[in-house]
This record gives structure tokens, C-alpha cells and sequence, in this order.
């Protein structure tokens, strides 16, 4: 055994080195030193290899997502099936590059499309893809409401912090795409705070103050969401994306397609509906 003076004059590991075994040993892949280039290129390592706070929660919840989609998209990898999965609102487009990195480049199948409106975050995902070898990763320049893929499906459809309404035209973009699963991490969500504001009626006082008007809201659009995507046949699954430390905007709806539609569910739908006495803009997706 090391002698305690032997062990005190031992070099220090760099920081690089010392975070590489931290986060190396949580990294699902058996080639963690491969993936080194890519989590610099997206900020989830620094330059230098190390994690910083921002890294470290960008870290937490890049890996707690790819857990939560991996069985998802295993299932569409079955049997020999090439999958497609459409990232809406990508962004920078690390959810889309952390799953081709640790699931579809590994599987040797399946491909990958960003959807991003900024043409510059466009124009480098793709210089980063071709970088990476990533040749079943391409991007759309186009903002998700009018995007559409040259082949008419989207077997997965992902959007991470969507914006308000955004989230909205995610999905409407999947049930246009036909996607057999989706899942959707929702942000800022306002648009039934404004449609609740001045309305009266007997709930009327779960939204009369602002600041409750603004959690009810974006609680009931989340409600809201699940049941419409139950009405269309798919069996939703709401649950926390991560932990609160790491983001306030928690909330994952994982929906995957079992029927074409659901009775049920367009029932509680319409009850939720009339009790609240608004109408908010997705309800434009459910047959009238």
C-alpha cells in the first residue's frame, strides 16, 4: 500500500482529466472519448474539456432525457426499422446530436432532422454534423408551423423548451406527420393566461390574481395538450423532465400512438373546455 507521503506527493489529475472520469462514468456509451469534440462543439464540456455549472446542468439534463427517449426509440429501431425523428424547434440542435451520438450512430439506422428557423443556427448544425461524421443528420431552415419533410412522416417528433404557442405548432406538426410518439418538454406557456384574463364564471377565482393566472394558465395548456393528444389516439404520459435545480421548465409529455382516436378523451376535452369558457388556438387540430 501507498505510503501516506507518497500518495501526498502524487501529481494532481488536470481538471480535464478529473471531470472526463466524472461524467464518463454516467455517459451511456462504451466510447465516451469519442463523443469529447461534440460536447465541446455544444457547450456541454468547455473548451478545455471541464465542466462548469452550466455545463454540468446542460449535462444532467441531456442524460436524463436520452434515458427517458431511449426505450421510445428502440422500439422504432426494431425489426430492422430505419425511424425518423424530426427535432422542431432545435435550436443549436444538442437533443438531436446527443441521440445520434449514443442511439441512432450506433444502431447504424435511423436518421435525424433538425427543425430551426434561424438560418445560422441552421447553417452551423450543419457544418458540426458533417464535422462529426453524423450523415443521417440533416436540418430545415423553416419555422415549425410551416415545415414539412420531403417524406411525409416523422416516426418521433421531439421539441425541448418550445415557447408559448410553439409547442402548439410541435404538435400539429406531429399529427401532421403522422408521428407515432412525442414528446415535448413546453415553456413559457401564455397564451390561456390572456384568454382567461377578464373571463368570469364560477372557477373564476383559481385566475383572478396575475400571478395565479399565469401558473393556472400554463398548467391547463399542459392539461389541455394531453387531452387533445389522447383524443388523437395516443397514450400520454406526463411526469418531470429533471429536477427543479437544474430548470424550472420541468414538465415532459410523452405521448405514443395507440389508436386513431379516442372518445373518451375528446369528452373530457370538450367538458374542460366549456367549464373554462375559453378556446385556445390548438383546438383547431380536433375534427369539428
Amino acid at each position: 500500500m501507498p505510503s501516506h507521503a507518497a500518495a501526498k506527493n502524487r501529481p494532481a489529475k488536470a481538471p480535464a482529466a478529473r471531470d472526463f472520469e466524472t461524467w464518463s462514468k454516467l455517459w451511456p456509451s462504451e466510447t465516451a472519448a469519442k463523443s469529447v469534440p461534440l460536447l465541446k462543439a455544444l457547450h456541454i464540456l468547455t473548451r478545455e474539456g471541464t465542466l462548469n455549472a452550466d455545463s454540468r446542468r446542460k449535462l444532467t439534463q441531456v442524460l436524463h432525457l436520452t434515458q427517458m427517449l431511449r426505450p421510445a426509440i428502440e422500439d422504432l429501431l426494431k425489426d430492422g426499422g430505419d425511424p425518423i425523428l424530426a427535432d422542431v424547434g432545435a435550436g443549436k440542435s444538442y437533443l438531436g446530436f446527443i441521440l445520434y451520438d449514443l442511439i441512432f450512430g450506433p444502431a447504424g439506422r435511423g436518421s435525424v432532422v433538425g427543425i430551426e428557423a434561424r438560418d445560422q443556427l441552421v447553417a452551423s448544425s450543419r457544418e458540426l454534423a458533417a464535422a462529426s461524421g453524423f450523415d443521417r443528420m440533416a436540418f430545415v431552415a423553416s419555422p415549425i408551423a410551416e415545415a414539412t419533410l420531403p417524406s411525409g412522416r416523422a416516426d418521433m417528433v421531439t421539441a425541448l423548451h418550445a415557447c408559448d404557442t410553439a409547442t402548439d405548432d410541435a404538435i400539429r406538426f406531429a399529427l401532421r406527420h403522422e408521428a407515432k410518439v412525442i414528446a415535448l418538454v413546453p415553456c413559457c406557456q401564455a397564451e390561456v393566461a390572456r384568454l382567461l384574463e377578464g373571463q368570469s364564471g364560477p372557477l373564476r377565482q383559481l385566475w383572478r390574481h396575475p400571478i395565479q393566472r399565469r401558473e393556472f394558465g400554463a398548467h391547463v395548456t399542459n392539461v389541455i395538450r394531453g387531452l387533445v393528444l389522447e383524443a388523437h389516439g395516443y397514450k400520454v404520459r406526463v411526469t418531470e423532465f429533471t429536477g427543479l435545480e437544474h430548470t424550472m421548465k420541468n414538465e415532459l409529455i410523452l405521448a405514443e400512438r395507440h389508436q386513431r382516436s379516442n372518445a373518451q378523451a375528446r369528452g373530457e376535452l370538450n367538458r374542460l373546455i366549456d367549464q373554462l369558457g375559453i378556446k385556445p388556438a390548438l383546438l383547431d387540430v380536433m375534427p369539428t
